[in-house]
């Protein structure tokens, strides 16, 4: 009687299986860092290059090293972009994160009414382009033509000075926060979701109620993303543009070629022809950003430490 001989056994080896997910990952992860090098890395690198020349009327183009950077350090003119928008942030940021946080808040609560539609009416004017929303309020400022000077002109009183010296950055901020409520509230009622229903069931035996539950536990507990709300908003802050650049055209006596950096370097660089030092000047916005982020979460850290 015949036995079936035993099957030869194939050795695999223990590279091979490993190799091939490996590569496939990178063939995915491929298009991104195509897309990363082409539209970030390299522009920044060229960006970094322009910014160590200057051009001259006699020799051209010629390597300057940080003369930029030393010139720029040395702008008034930046100097003072700089610090009105640090004013800026400290009008406008506090006041979107307080609505957006109350937002998130009541939507979380459950006691709300009608929740669906008051989380949409709080969400739909992000989606509106930054352009088409500083148009639509440059038109509601308007001192000429705008509904609020057609009524002061049938009370008979004079027109609110929405674009003045003194009311432009309020004016700019309230634009701002219209844009960015409902991004901000989004952000903080995803963090709301996560957390723990245990939390709440523990606070309501011992008696605590919605205003204390909010305050002694979803407060806290979303801080990461409070945190997270306050970096986005530091960044763009600083890299306002679409605004200042727009009402420009409103009150031009007001807002000048350097009222923000960003709008700056944009003016030195496609008005004024000097892409040099435009760049040095890119360059140390986005140094004064990551400085600004640093500090943001320095000071948060150590808060929630102590």
């Amino acid at each position: 009687m015949k036995t079936d001989s035993p099957r030869p056994v194939r050795r695999v080896r223990r590279g091979a299986s490993s190799a091939n997910p490996a590569a496939t990952g990178y063939l995915f992860v491929a298009p991104f860092l195509l897309v990363f090098v082409a539209m970030l890395v390299l522009p920044l690198g060229y960006a970094a290059y322009l910014s160590l020349f200057q051009d001259r009327l006699v020799g051209g183009t010629v390597f300057s090293g940080l003369d930029n950077y030393v010139t720029a350090l040395q702008d008034d003119r930046l100097i003072e972009s700089v610090l009105r928008m640090a004013r800026f942030f400290v009008i406008q940021v506090p006041t979107m994160l307080a609505i957006a946080l109350l937002a998130a808040l009541a939507i979380d609560s459950g006691l709300l009414r009608f929740a669906k539609v008051f989380r949409l009416g709080i969400f739909l004017p992000y989606a509106v382009p930054s352009v088409v929303a500083t148009l639509m309020w440059g038109y509601l400022y308007g001192p000429d033509f705008g509904p609020f000077a057609q009524l002061a002109d049938k009370v008979g009183t004079a027109a609110p000075a929405f674009l003045s010296d003194g009311w432009m950055l309020g004016s700019m901020a309230n634009i701002v926060t219209w844009e960015f409520v409902g991004y901000n509230m989004i952000i903080l009622y995803a963090a709301l979701r996560a957390v723990p229903h245990e939390l709440y069931e523990a606070a309501a035996v011992d008696g605590a109620g919605a205003w204390r539950t909010a305050w002694s536990i979803k407060i806290p507990a979303i801080r990461p993303a409070l945190v997270l709300c306050l970096i986005f908003s530091v960044i763009g802050t600083f890299q306002l543009f679409a605004e200042p650049n727009l009402l420009q055209r409103l009150a031009p006596s007001v807002i000048d070629s350097a009222y923000t950096p960003n709008l700056y370097a944009y003016t030195l660089a496609f008005t004024g022809q000097q892409v040099n030092y435009a760049a040095a000047v890119s360059f140390l916005l986005g140094l004064v950003i990551v400085i600004a982020s640093y500090t943001v979460l320095f000071v948060t850290n150590r808060r929630s430490r102590a």
